[in-house]
């Protein structure tokens, strides 16, 4: 009998090497989409969550190319690495129980999600200013500690912030190319899945208000939140990191 869709894709994240933690980091790989979504659109054409598109994007602003700002893009790599940076040194200190650490990480970046909410309902003005300067470090410092966690836990094809390597992995490793294809379906999972937050978060930003795109964000990181918390104590074998 054929397996019906949440099966399937149940199927497709199984995996006793990292227990639910596939599934938890689409779920981070959707809130990408959504924040990225914020940030190209509303902030000024700057990622908070994608770093290579903004070395570009600061390397056209350097040539004088206009609807690219320098302040902008050095703020969000800066606030990015902060964010790395912290999630690092937790990953050292807590990182011997996968469970833990990405609880830990995960109230962390709630915390972040949820000033930047509080910020956009208190500046309704993105586009300029200090809101969208506080919006672009609280995104980056959310951002870059999500892309340290998920580089920590090594659950692989799901980095949660960048595609490139899981695009090249999904035409490099096809059996077209002389390939095993290792984890075909979780790879096409994590593009849809980011494909999918960036499309829910332009149409937010644009039919509703950008506070609606980053209360899902915020939403689903507390849904993220809820089951890293039921984890955290968790003495399964998959908990034990390096």
């Amino acid at each position: 009998m054929p397996l019906v869709p949440g099966a399937a894709a149940a199927e497709l994240l199984r995996d006793e090497r990292h227990g639910p933690l596939p599934a938890m980091l689409l779920i981070l790989t959707v809130v990408t989409g959504l924040v990225d979504a914020v940030s190209f659109l509303k902030l000024g054409h700057v990622f908070v969550a994608n770093m290579t598109g903004n070395v570009v994007f600061l390397g056209f602003a350097v040539a004088g190319a206009t609807d690219f700002s320098i302040p902008a893009s050095v703020v969000a790599v800066g606030a990015f690495l902060v964010g790395a940076l912290t999630g690092g040194r937790l990953g050292a200190g807590t990182g011997h129980h996968r469970g833990r650490f990405l609880a830990i990480a995960s109230y962390i970046q709630i915390g972040l999600v949820g000033a930047a909410l509080a910020t956009s309902t208190l500046w309704t003005d993105t586009d300029a200013g200090s809101g969208r300067y506080g919006l672009i470090v609280l995104l980056a410092l959310a951002m870059g500690l999500q892309n340290a966690t998920a580089r920590r836990l090594g659950v692989p094809d799901l980095t949660t912030t960048v595609l490139t390597l899981t695009l090249t992995g999904i035409a490099a490793d096809s059996p077209l190319a002389g390939g095993a294809n290792p984890n075909p379906g979780r790879r096409l999972l994590a593009t849809a899945t980011m494909f999918l937050g960036a499309v829910i978060g332009a149409f937010l930003i644009l039919y509703v208000s950008v506070s609606a795109a980053l209360a899902l964000a915020l939403a689903l990181l507390l849904l993220n939140g809820a089951a890293a918390y039921r984890v955290s104590s968790s003495s399964e074998p998959w908990t034990v990191g390096a």
